[in-house]
């Protein structure tokens, strides 16, 4: 980027020669060279921007339109109402940020509001901030909150976790000298209470997810009793698309609910911008990380809306910070709270239902086919499930020749496979028939 930078040559070395630098290059010592790039940038001749934009629909010409979807594992394909992305649209919302001046930002603030208010229905808990960057944030930011809480810097964690969830868990762990303790999974796909039991003694508190990473629901009461039982707090990592039929977090004793908002209306998007939520009982709202959006009343009586807490760096002394979480993940955060106000209650039941009933129908027919098998058969499941099959890799090949991206290849061979509301009956039918030609071919080879 040196090259844009809006000064002149004259400019530039004036300004190196007052910090003791030579040249550019000065700036970026402590880079080793073998990370450097040591040549020019592959790019063509400056275009004007018909041409430009010539290319770049060249480039979407030569994409083949998505077909049938069956992976999640931590993002999942949803039907989003058209009125979602249309309200969102609005410049109102479109280019919110960060509302400083609470009397000035009265409408970015009530937004917010509402989004708390919709996370707190959905979990069942007290309170909730205003967001933060994604699921994986909130879990490693739920982290800091235990050990504020209780003082101590051991924490459990389940095993059955998101791989990627735990990695940022991990990150933050490094750097806040904090102790993790991972909890194993049994034969049935889920948590083993006893090694919890046997490891709380001096912990802060267990977080663990449900549907867990691969699609399994975890006796969450239990684990709250057993969490509970040494003092500690539970956290629930939970898929909020799950919360119109499955018991919410507060119903079960969880502390503090986290979890990614993006099955609520938001795009799959290559992966983001997403939106981490979290939740928490009143003892622990000043635990919470970033911002709180309130509903007050000013000197005339008229309702208004104010930054409640801000217990964060850029507000308050560094050290007193309970996080240095720095912008909520606003207009994700709308679109969330925009998808749940339209499907209402009945529309999220529903959801939850269709989820269930296709991931269980799907998986139906997968294990009629020989050599195939439900590897949790005895764990009630929500929209994800292991199978295991001899010929992971060739399915996944043979799926894509129709467009299909099939589940998720385990390290272990296995597959994870995902079906939401938005696959049909017909497209269960024709992977099965697609899977099946696979594994005979590959028994006709052996």
């Amino acid at each position: 980027m040196k090259s844009y930078v809006p000064n002149t040559e004259k400019e530039r070395l004036e300004m190196l020669a007052e910090i003791g630098m030579s040249s550019m290059d000065d700036l970026f010592t402590d880079i080793p060279a073998d990370l450097k790039l040591d040549r020019k940038l592959d790019l063509p001749d400056p275009m004007s921007e018909s041409e430009l934009r010539d290319l770049i629909r060249g480039f979407v010409y030569l994409n083949e339109e998505g077909g049938p979807l069956f992976r999640g594992a931590g993002a999942y394909r949803h039907y989003t109402p058209s009125v979602v992305p249309q309200l969102a649209m609005r410049s109102e919302f479109y280019t919110a940020y960060t509302p400083y001046q609470a009397e000035m930002s009265q409408g970015m603030l009530q937004s917010l509001f509402e989004y708390q208010t919709v996370i707190c229905r959905l979990t069942g808990l007290d309170a909730a901030n205003a967001s933060v960057y994604d699921g994986a944030t909130a879990a490693a930011e739920s982290m800091l909150m235990l050990r504020d809480n209780k003082r101590k810097k051991k924490i459990l964690y389940a095993e059955s976790l998101n791989p990627d969830v735990i990695t940022v868990m991990h990150t933050y762990a490094h750097c806040a000298g904090l102790e993790l303790f991972k909890i194993p999974m049994t034969d049935k796909g889920t948590a083993d209470i006893a090694a919890i039991e046997a490891n709380m003694e001096g912990a802060a508190g267990y977080i663990g997810a449900t549907p867990n990473y691969f699609g399994n629901i975890e006796p969450m009461d239990k684990i709250a009793e057993a969490v509970h039982a040494k003092g500690g707090l539970l956290v629930a990592y939970v898929n909020p698309i799950t919360l119109g039929v499955l018991k919410r977090p507060a119903d079960y004793g969880a502390d503090i609910a986290i979890g990614d908002g993006q099955p609520l209306g938001l795009p799959l998007a290559f992966g983001g911008p997403y939106v981490g939520f979290m939740a928490a009982t009143k003892k622990l709202m000043r635990n919470l990380p970033g911002r709180i959006a309130g509903e007050t009343r000013d000197a005339e009586g008229n309702r208004v809306f104010v930054l409640t807490l801000q217990a964060r760096e850029q507000h308050i002394r560094r050290e007193m910070a309970a996080s240095n979480i720095c912008s909520n993940q606003m207009l994700c955060a709308i679109m969330a709270s925009m998808y749940c106000c339209v499907m209402g209650p009945k529309g999220m039941r529903e959801v939850g239902e269709q989820n269930v009933a296709k991931a269980h129908l799907l998986a139906k027919k997968l294990c009629e086919i020989e050599g195939v098998k439900l590897r949790f058969p005895e764990t009630p499941f929500f929209n994800e499930f292991v199978i295991d099959v001899p010929c992971a890799d060739d399915i996944n090949k043979a799926l894509m020749n129709y467009s299909i991206t099939g589940g998720l290849v385990l390290p272990d061979g296995g597959m994870l496979w995902c079906a939401t509301e938005m696959n049909s009956v017909d497209e269960f039918d024709f992977v099965c028939d697609i899977i099946q030609d696979t594994v005979d071919s590959m028994g006709g080879e052996e």
